[in-house]
């Protein structure tokens, strides 16, 4: 037998062929971590729908779906036009719009706690504004954050998530990192230290991959609104996914800041921070010069809400208002996870198929039985084993999908598409075992 590698550079002669060229152009021959794949990654030229086609002809059923900016799908008809009309009139005029009026608008309509808004461009940018935010509202200088919950690569969301190198100690004293789930541990942090604010992302981190408890959430709201602390949802990837109005509509609880981007863009470049007027208005100038120069939050950007970004994001938050797509995309998120689970049986192989809305996770070896049960699993033993999850994503490949641990769903993926996945993680499961890895 052909062993899982072997048969990914048999069939990805094209990719190859590039990686030699990009390798000396860029570390690790990618331009973002999460790309970077052993033995080379492919290359694609173009997608439809829930599909994307490399450069060696393969058709591959996408659950990456633009890190997760594409709840529509690729290249939606009503977003493709949008941004065509914009292209077609002007592309960024250095001045205030109509378009960021309309795209705000959709934004206070649809999150719970944004009385106010701010754009910027990326997931990173936003939640380095609501921390910043929170520090110029507070007077207060740390920050609590949970082990392994992902804020952006920026220096201060670093501790907890990745290593420090180039990053200032000082810098990495103002963080304070937890473990989730225990909420005496929150309290003492705050306590003992002139906390400003608490961030996580609301389902766990990675995504949801390592699950918090529901009531956290409830708990948290509580001891940061007794102690004047600023409450912060990371909802770059569960905004707008986990329901129309995210995570914090999904469990009715409501922070004083959360951040987006990715759906919040249409798939274009496009964030913000939506929260609480007084804590917005740190970035309003004014008619006090003292305050203006000294306790003013500043926040330029060249590309802040820009027109091509906007119409994007316009076009793509009315249809996730006005249409049913979190339900479909859900829906067939519910499937995978039924198809995943029954090959598991099937196969005799541990593991379970979970997730929250349109997300989910293929966990494969972890012997629980049922998603409440994960919340007493220790966090290291829900990180795929590290073989499992190079090798799978390279088998997966091989039979035409991309995803393995994560599914991250839209809209436009259908039946046969979620049919042909769990054909394709039996295939996967084969192969482990031709590998010797099961």
């Amino acid at each position: 037998m052909v062993s899982i590698e072997q048969q990914y550079i048999d069939t990805h002669p094209k990719s190859l062929e590039r990686y030699q060229v990009a390798k000396d152009l860029f570390p690790n021959g990618v331009t973002h971590d999460a790309r970077n794949l052993t033995p080379f990654p492919f290359y694609v030229t173009n997608s439809e729908g829930a599909h994307k086609f490399d450069v060696d002809g393969n058709k591959i059923i996408d659950y990456r779906t633009g890190h997760g900016s594409l709840l529509l799908g690729h290249n939606h008809p009503e977003v493709v036009k949008a941004v065509q009309d914009q292209m077609a009139i002007g592309t960024h005029w250095s001045a205030s719009t109509d378009i960021e009026i309309e795209w705000g608008k959709l934004v206070t309509e649809l999150v719970p706690c944004a009385e106010k808004v701010r754009f910027n461009s990326s997931g990173t940018e936003a939640d380095m504004m609501a921390m910043r935010l929170a520090r110029a509202y507070t007077g207060k200088s740390k920050i609590i954050r949970f082990r392994n919950h992902f804020h952006g690569w920026s220096d201060y969301a670093v501790p907890g998530w990745a290593a420090p190198s180039g990053v200032p100690g000082p810098v990495l004293d103002t963080m304070i990192v937890l473990e989730p789930n225990n909420i005496s541990l929150v309290e003492e942090a705050i306590q003992k230290s002139d906390v400003a604010a608490v961030i996580l992302e609301p389902t766990g981190a990675h995504m949801g991959q390592e699950p918090i408890k529901p009531v956290f959430l409830d708990e948290l709201r509580d001891v940061t609104q007794r102690n004047g602390v600023v409450f912060i949802m990371d909802e770059v990837v569960t905004g707008f996914r986990t329901s129309r109005t995210g995570a914090s509509g999904y469990y009715g609880v409501v922070p004083d800041l959360s951040t987006h981007a990715k759906i919040l863009g249409g798939g274009l470049p496009g964030a913000c921070v939506a929260g609480k007027r007084d804590i917005l208005d740190m970035i309003q100038f004014r008619d006090d010069p003292d305050f203006n120069s000294n306790g003013r939050v500043s926040h330029n950007g060249t590309f802040n809400a820009n027109p091509l970004s906007a119409a994007a994001g316009v076009t793509a938050l009315r249809i996730v208002r006005d249409e049913s797509v979190n339900d479909v995309a859900t829906e067939r998120a519910s499937q995978l996870k039924t198809g995943l689970n029954e090959i598991l049986t099937r196969k005799e192989i541990p593991g379970i198929a979970t997730g929250i809305a349109s997300i989910v996770f293929l966990r494969i070896g972890l012997n629980v039985d049922n998603e409440d049960a994960l919340y007493d699993v220790p966090i290291d033993d829900l990180e795929p084993r590290s073989d499992l999850k190079k090798l799978g994503g390279l088998a997966m490949y091989n039979h035409g999908v991309d995803g393995f641990d994560r599914f991250l769903l839209s809209a436009a993926h259908s039946e046969d598409d979620i049919a042909a996945t769990v054909e394709a993680v039996g295939a996967t499961i084969d192969d482990f075992r031709n590998d010797g890895l099961l």
